[in-house]
């Protein structure tokens, strides 16, 4: 399928392997999905009850990667999907979701992506998520992703968010279930300007022994904008957990960080940090020594700090 440019340039910033129409991927545009494929051990197949697609991943499948980006291009739409991932013992697979929306008139362009993965024992997934607004219209851009993840025993997953920049209202709520021996590795990065808002909700409960979490929330809040990070680790058993909150703040922003931890058995060990502070004077000094201006000094340390 011939895609429009402004599809690439979004598909571009949200898909960072590269959005390629081979193997196996599912592009879903304006509510439709427009095209996709399937691999030898990955097969797509869309809901028959509701909006969205159904992603089998066998236990055969080693070090492959599934894209399934979404494109909003349409000003006043409100996109729902369901996408369903079902995991087979032992399966090594990547996957790229992500979200772009481009908009350019006057009305709100919305997308809430519900994810639900049934993953089964001894495999890895790594989930990778960019989200990603842009347009010169006055409507608002919404991202509300919601994220089930049932993790099966000794199987463990990495999950990579991003929210590059542009959108300008996102409530994230995920919810994560771990059985004996499984891991979790959760990597948060965030930056807000002006008067964007984001909220992000996350509950890991760990129900088996031996299992570990750890999550990590980067963010920079500028201009006006408001923050809220809400991790919650619950130990049913004999655990490990670590949750690390960094902010930065700048102008009027506010930012609240908010890590909660519930012990329920004697044997869980869940650790909590959290830490919001300005931009160090003395890295701002350093670096415009090396000839940078103010601002250009302030985007490398961000940069880095979300990096």
């Amino acid at each position: 399928m011939i895609l429009d440019k402004i599809t690439e340039k979004v598909l571009r910033m949200i898909d960072g392997e590269g959005f390629r129409q081979e193997g196996a991927f599912n592009l879903r545009q304006n509510g439709i999905s427009v095209c996709h494929g399937d691999s030898q051990h990955v097969k797509i197949r869309k809901k028959e009850d509701r909006q969205g697609i159904d992603i089998y991943i066998d236990k055969d499948t080693k070090g492959e990667s599934v894209h399934i980006p979404v494109v909003v291009s349409a000003s006043g739409m409100t996109d729902v999907v369901y996408n369903d991932f079902y995991v087979e013992d032992g399966a090594d697979v990547t996957i790229v979701a992500g979200c772009g929306i481009h908009n350019s008139g006057c009305n709100e362009a919305r997308h809430d992506g519900i994810h639900t993965f049934h993953i089964g024992k001894n495999a890895v997934v790594r989930y990778e998520e960019k989200h990603y607004g842009e347009g010169e219209g006055t409507g608002a851009k919404v991202l509300n992703p919601v994220t089930d993840i049932h993790i099966g025993e000794g199987s463990t997953f990495i999950m990579d968010t991003v929210q590059i920049k542009g959108v300008d209202s996102t409530v994230r709520e995920t919810n994560i279930s771990m059985e004996a021996e499984s891991k979790l590795h959760v990597t948060e990065k965030l930056m807000t300007h002006d008067q964007q808002e984001a909220v992000s909700n996350m509950t890991v409960t760990m129900d088996g022994d031996g299992t570990s979490a750890q999550i990590i929330s980067r963010s920079v809040g500028k201009g006006t904008s408001r923050q809220t990070f809400h991790p919650i680790a619950v130990g049913k058993a004999a655990c490990h957990a670590h949750i690390q909150c960094d902010s930065i703040i700048m102008d009027q922003a506010q930012v609240r960080s908010i890590p909660e931890i519930d012990a329920r058995n004697v044997d869980a060990q869940i650790i909590h940090e959290a830490a919001i502070g300005r931009i160090n004077n003395e890295q701002l000094l350093k670096l415009q020594t090396f000839g940078m201006n103010e601002e250009e000094a302030e985007a490398v340390i961000i940069e880095n700090f979300l990096n």
